[in-house]
């Protein structure tokens, strides 16, 4: 029998919201609270619970100044509104699996996989877009040499596109000496 914590039917993975950080893609550890089902104060207890196993490029504490980028960006509510008031933690995808086995809860390893494939997704996508980048550059490439050959040609037919010079004509007539 089914655990009634696993949820029968998880969200897409396109609604974790995984933010670009010092070089890192994170979550927020209010969303993974959320999908691990656990409030965000139980979930930063057991983290804290368990340091060790949040080395700072597996979790860290955003500053003052990526806590603002987030709300401006509408990432996180503001503290006036009912949002945060401390600086949140951020967890990298090997920080995300970590978190799940310190809660070891059965909705926790069910959405440890959610959390994973969703990191996997995105690193695909990155992956695919490096694909079309580089197509792109190597088409960018083509065009400029082609660019440089079609002014060369048009160049050397611009002469040939000139009306012929007018040959002197002879004169009709009795020439006066």
């Amino acid at each position: 029998m089914a655990s009634p914590l696993v949820p029968k039917s998880q969200p897409p993975i396109a609604a974790l919201r995984i933010f670009s950080l010092r070089g890192h893609s994170v979550v927020l550890d209010s969303d993974l609270a959320t999908i691990y089902g656990v409030t965000t104060g139980r979930f930063n207890e057991a983290v804290k619970r368990n340091t060790k196993r949040f080395p700072d490029d597996f979790s860290f504490i955003l500053t003052r100044a990526e806590f603002d980028h987030l709300i401006s960006q509408n990432a996180i509510s503001k503290p006036r509104h009912g949002g945060r008031t401390k600086l949140p933690r951020v967890f990298t995808e090997h920080g995300a699996l970590m978190a799940a086995s310190v809660l070891s809860s059965d909705r926790a390893i069910a959405m440890s996989v959610y959390v994973i494939r969703a990191f996997v997704e995105l690193r695909n996508k990155l992956a695919t877009n490096n694909v079309i980048l580089k197509r792109l550059a190597e088409i960018d490439r083509n065009l400029l040499g082609h660019d440089s050959a079609l002014q060369d040609i048009y160049e050397k037919l611009l002469p040939l596109l000139a009306p012929p010079p007018e040959r002197p004509r002879p004169r009709i007539g009795f020439a006066s000496e």
